[in-house]
């Protein structure tokens, strides 16, 4: 099913998006609704990629505190307390800052 919108441009954009349109060969429904698609998927795809990212960094520090313990010693619980005390805290600033 195909919904009709009414869309306001500044001026030099409309200009613009009508010019990329004809050059497409496209009406400029048919471009617009190309353009939002991408957009739709370019910001899906950043979505996934910021995730992988977010693994492999929480990977990489698993596997750093591994080695790490494996040649000094397992953390103790007051090591332990202090870092869950950091991240809490972190946490907490992230929120208030909006992030």
């Amino acid at each position: 099913m195909e919904i009709e919108l009414s869309v306001t441009f500044a001026p030099e954009l409309r200009e613009a998006v009508r010019e990329a349109a004809d050059e497409a060969g496209l009406s400029l429904s048919d471009w617009l609704s190309q353009a939002a698609e991408a957009k739709l998927n370019a910001d899906r795809d950043a979505g996934i990629l910021a995730e992988a990212e977010r693994e492999r960094r929480r990977r990489g520090l698993r596997e750093f505190l591994d080695e790490y313990q494996a040649e000094y010693g397992a953390f103790t619980e007051e090591e332990m307390a202090r870092a869950r005390r950091w991240r809490e805290l972190a946490e907490e600033r992230a929120r208030e800052s909006g992030g």
